[in-house]
């Protein structure tokens, strides 16, 4: 946060109890990370250049997560708040997309990797 910023938006991701109507029993996270943290370190850079943003935060854990834990944390703040929702926006659909991070949903019945990208 900065004395300018008038707007901070902080999108939080959270493990849920469930995916498809099948109960989540918790997910582990394996991340390719040179690469993660360069493709993290591009969306901060089309960030600032697409928005007037003051300071922005993209964190995302790895390894394994219980239901209610916090694996995706995105923070922006602008002078303005529509800038700041639109970037949030941006930085985690992005980051679902391009940044090179796995998901293992284990369910009651078995376990699936997928794509944190959609």
């Amino acid at each position: 946060m900065t004395p300018q910023s008038g707007g901070i938006d902080v999108f939080i991701g959270t493990v849920r109890d469930s995916t498809k109507g099948k109960k989540v029993l918790r997910l582990e996270f394996d991340a390719y990370e040179p690469m993660a943290l360069k493709e993290m370190e591009k969306i901060a850079a089309q960030v600032f250049e697409k928005w007037p943003v003051q300071k922005l935060l993209i964190h995302h854990r790895t390894g394994i997560l219980e239901v209610g834990e916090v694996p995706v944390v995105i923070a922006v703040s602008c002078a303005h708040r529509d800038a700041a929702f639109e970037a949030c926006r941006f930085v985690i659909d992005t980051l679902k997309q391009t940044v090179p991070i796995w998901k293992k949903e284990i369910f009651e019945d078995g376990e699936t990797w997928v794509a944190a990208h959609p």
